[in-house]
């Protein structure tokens, strides 16, 4: 296992590649990834989060237990706050009260460096899809292994911070954001 500390000021990007994945991106590209994402997506800074490189095996595993769904999965996310610490937007609920809102960042995110949560992504996922011309948002497009992966870290990070696509609008506006963070 190898990890890394990667700085995009003001966000610190915690990387731990699981034994036995090769990853086909850069890890400072998949960092700077994040932190666009984060900009995007107004959250709470200075913070970190976590990316865990891993493979199919363990997001099966954790598909199973936090999903209640079976096989592997490309990537799960795991947000320490709530969705009202983030701003509103078009890819998630409305939020309640703001003066709630409040009281719930003031109560989960202490002074310093707030810890977002974690974006697991399985890699070897991530290049079958690519290899298979299965990547993409829409699960029809044919490019890299490192761009699927990033674009799997963006979605990942997106959904720590509130974004959702389970219904047809917030599914529209989250990947209309994830197309124009990876155009930049």
């Amino acid at each position: 296992m190898r990890e890394r500390q990667v700085y995009v000021s003001p966000w610190r990007i915690d990387v731990t590649v699981r034994e036995g994945v090769a990853c086909p991106a850069p890890i400072a590209r998949l960092a700077r990834a994040i932190a666009v994402a984060l900009d995007a997506a107004g959250a709470p800074s200075p913070a970190s989060i976590g990316l865990i490189l891993s493979d199919d095996r363990e997001l099966t595993k954790l598909n199973r237990v936090h999903m209640g769904a079976d096989g592997p999965t490309d990537v799960l996310s795991f947000p320490l706050l709530p969705p009202e610490a983030f701003p509103s937007h078009e890819g998630g609920a409305p939020h309640p009260d703001p003066a709630d809102a409040a009281r719930a960042v003031d109560f989960v995110a202490p002074p310093g460096r707030t810890n977002l949560g974690d974006i697991v992504v399985s890699v070897e996922r991530a290049a079958t899809q690519a290899a298979e011309g299965h990547g993409g948002q829409t699960g029809d497009v044919h490019w890299s292994a490192a761009t699927e992966l990033r674009l799997l870290v963006t979605h990942g990070a997106l959904h720590v911070c509130g974004w959702d696509h389970a219904d047809p609008a917030e599914e529209s506006a989250m990947r209309a954001l994830e197309n124009r963070l990876l155009a930049s």
